[in-house]
């Protein structure tokens, strides 16, 4: 794949990749609200439309951050799941969330304020160490990989 950068800054570099509008929120609803297929996505809050969502998995696939399976009793349905790399983007989420309680409240009234927000702010680390075996447990029995 040929990812074209604006410059050699690690941060703009960072925002070519993730700062699209979709590709945190996908990784968010994978890592947090446990979506695995096409269908998980496109019944989300976020209202993502399929012909975008088809070419943010994709995207996310050549980079990556997730791969693609079926089950063997079920060659119809295609789960995606986070690799290491995809994973590693959890803390990233986890200081968004936190961020956005901060200072987008006020702006925003009606955000949802989930427990996890609490437990977030009281140990960081430990909710994101919590978050990702949690998540790679949950995945642990893999469909095959495409």
């Amino acid at each position: 794949m040929d990812v074209k950068f604006r410059c050699d800054c690690p941060i703009t570099s960072a925002l070519d990749i993730l700062g699209d509008k979709w590709i945190l929120v996908i990784i968010k609803q994978m890592i947090i609200q446990g979506k695995e297929t096409f269908k998980d996505f496109t019944d989300s809050d976020e209202s993502i439309a399929t012909n975008i969502l088809t070419v943010k998995l994709k995207y996310l696939e050549e980079l990556g951050f997730v791969t693609k399976s079926k089950l063997p009793n079920n060659k119809k349905t295609v789960y995606y799941h986070l690799t290491d790399k995809g994973l590693s983007l959890t803390s990233i989420i986890v200081e968004l969330a936190i961020w956005s309680d901060e200072y987008l409240r006020e702006l925003h009234s009606e955000m949802q304020k989930p427990e996890e927000l609490t437990l977030m702010k009281s140990n960081k680390e430990l909710f994101i160490k919590d978050l990702i075996a949690s998540y790679k447990e949950k995945t642990t029995v893999r469909p095959s990989t495409l």
